[in-house]
């Protein structure tokens, strides 16, 4: 038996794969310390915002990310890739820029939203480009390279912004997002090559069409986003409890009363025919009803079904970024790691775990001066306030030493008390400095970088959905292990290994999570519903921020039990493994049913041509 020779990659491949290095570099450089960032006080150069906002911005904007792909990549195949390249790069590039000089909530999300647009436009662009300069021989060792630069840049992000930010301020973080978004304009103009394209690229009237046949109807689209749209609306505080209501008893009422008068309409003209398609007198063909005239309709239900499964899988996944970062701020020592590193690697103590004593001491400095006429020991919330601040700049300083120094610094003025000031901020920071939360997160890609082909290796040897399950309760694992690690001696290390815990599951399940749409899938519309998977992580997305601001805010803050919030997110993982499974139970049948169905409809068609109503 002879070995089919792997073809050579092309120019393309691997532009798009310096591509893709640059724009996960800058994404993730920005989107791993964007909570912390959302909720650092004005007077260190963050937006000072609370926890609703930090849930709204990032649900919202991530959750028209995933959604934009949808119509962007048949743009790209209808106006080329190169055009649509460059566009995203043009888009994003000065909304990172600006994004660091917005100061309020509305300016903040609409630039995100640019950034979102640029987002949503580069990827299915770089992976349509990695599907078609590649073929049967090199196809599995190419998206292993592409995987592989993803997650170089995901790690290299968060190892350096944090860097960045101390030395420079929160402004660079985002110039430098830029500056790697511009990198990309080079080989964009001077180096990619459109790749070939085969068959009749889709219009947006087909794209729009095959959204109807996988996701559902216009009718139904007409009762879920104004859905969505209230459910933010009313977290936001838009609108209050009961307005939401009514406001959603009139949406559901409507919905079921136009379907009850159209189910009278259609019923004087059909014979029966099933959908929105009816027999009209005098013809023998079916025709399609306006949008107006139909009811609500599913697309794909065992689809659909698994995508709002999959909905919890990505809302507990999302929570690595939207809410572990102002967790281990809020409530994790994490000095261990910073001695452990500095046993390993003294300089690499002092790159990643470094403080601005400039900075330090001048927070020190106008916080005393705030509370100058306070007794700090004597007023929990102002003392609360105070450590959470300064924990914003990698220190965490017990009360005891923060009463203290403030007792100290209200007895001098002018340059006597910034003499001191500064010898308490080199005092602090040598003794209780923390490990910014960006840098443990980076250990997450690390672990992908290093493990991703070996347990992949180990995985493929089990079906995808029992591989999905075990991954997800791995997640989910991870999630109740960090309610734990605020009351532990060695914080940081067991956040750390909660991380790790959390790759595994991550290496195991995401991966399956799209193998098992593949598995189900009409075979000849394979590559339509892999599109609409994204679906899925653009609800997660959403419904991880709007979750994360909810329970931050009520159990971590106001209870001061994150433990039970951790609790509450590892319960929805575990309950999506419950989903998984029943999913598979009940409706693996009915995808049987469906393949053989399209089949008899594929060699029916092949057999007589179509017929087309005048």
């Amino acid at each position: 038996m002879s070995l089919t020779k792997r073809s050579p990659f092309q120019q393309a491949f691997y532009v798009a794969n310096t591509m893709e290095i640059f724009e996960r570099l800058a994404w993730y450089g920005m989107y791993t310390l964007l909570a912390s960032y959302i909720m650092t006080p004005t007077t260190q150069g963050g937006l000072g915002l609370g926890n609703t906002e930090r849930g709204l911005i990032m649900g919202v904007v991530p959750f028209f990310l995933y959604l934009f792909p949808v119509v962007s990549g048949a743009l790209a195949d209808r106006f080329g890739y190169r055009k649509m390249f460059l566009l995203s790069f043009t888009l994003m590039a000065p909304s990172y820029y600006f994004l660091g000089y917005a100061k309020d909530l509305g300016s903040f999300m609409s630039i995100f939203m640019l950034i979102a647009l640029g987002a949503g436009i580069f990827k299915p662009v770089v992976t349509a480009t990695i599907s078609r300069t590649t073929d049967d021989t090199n196809r599995g060792l190419g998206f292993g390279i592409f995987y592989m630069m993803v997650n170089i840049g995901g790690f290299l992000g968060p190892l350096l912004a944090p860097i960045i930010q101390k030395h420079y301020g929160w402004e660079w973080v985002f110039i430098f997002a830029a500056l790697w978004i511009s990198v990309n304009f080079i080989p964009a103009l001077f180096f990619y090559k459109e790749p070939e394209r085969h068959g009749e690229n889709k219009t947006l009237r087909q794209v729009f069409h095959e959204m109807q046949q996988v996701l559902g109807n216009f009718r139904l689209a007409l009762l879920v986003v104004p859905l969505l749209v209230l459910l933010v609306a009313f977290y936001a505080g838009f609108i209050g409890a009961q307005s939401t209501l009514i406001s959603l008893g009139v949406l559901v009422s409507s919905a079921v009363i136009w379907d009850i008068a159209v189910a009278k309409h259609s019923g004087r003209i059909s014979s029966g025919t099933p959908g929105n398609d009816v027999l009209a007198p005098g013809l023998s063909t079916p025709i399609t009803l306006p949008w107006y005239l139909q009811k609500m309709r599913i697309g794909n239900k065992p689809f659909m079904i698994y995508l709002l499964i999959l909905t919890g899988f990505w809302t507990v996944y999302m929570q690595i970024f939207v809410t572990l970062p102002v967790y281990i701020r809020d409530f994790v020592d994490s000095s261990d790691l910073v001695s452990l590193l500095h046993t390993v690697s003294p300089w690499l103590h002092d790159i990643l775990t470094s403080v601005n004593i400039d900075t330090l001491s001048g927070e020190i400095l106008r916080l005393a001066d705030l509370y100058r006429d306070v007794d700090i020991g004597q007023a929990p919330a102002a003392l609360k306030e105070v450590m959470r601040t300064l924990s914003a700049l990698d220190v965490r300083i017990p009360a005891q030493d923060i009463i203290h120094s403030f007792s100290q610094l209200n007895q001098l003025t002018g340059t006597s008390a910034q003499v001191l000031t500064k010898d308490i901020a080199e005092q602090w920071s040598a003794q209780y400095r923390q490990m910014n939360p960006a840098t443990i997160l980076s250990i997450d890609f690390l672990m992908i970088i290093i493990f991703q082909i070996s347990i992949s290796h180990l995985v493929d040897k089990f079906k995808a959905l029992p591989a999905l399950i075990v991954g997800t309760a791995i997640l989910s694992l991870s999630m109740l292990m960090q309610g734990f690690a605020h009351g532990v001696i060695f914080g940081g290390l067991f956040v750390s290994c909660a991380v790790v815990v959390f790759a595994v599951g991550e290496m195991i399940s995401a991966p399956k999570s799209q193998e098992y749409v593949a598995s189900f899938a009409p075979k000849d519309k394979a590559a339509m519903f892999m599109g609409y998977y994204f679906v899925s992580m653009a609800l997660g997305n959403l419904f991880a921020g709007l979750l994360s601001g909810w329970l931050y805010g009520y159990f971590a803050t106001h209870l001061a039990r994150p433990e039970i919030m951790w609790a509450i997110i590892a319960g929805l993982g575990f309950a999506t493994c419950i989903g998984f499974y029943l999913f598979n139970k009940h409706f693996i049948g009915d995808i049987k049913k469906q393949q053989l169905a399209l089949k008899q409809a594929s060699a029916a068609q092949s057999a007589e041509p179509p017929i087309t109503a005048g």
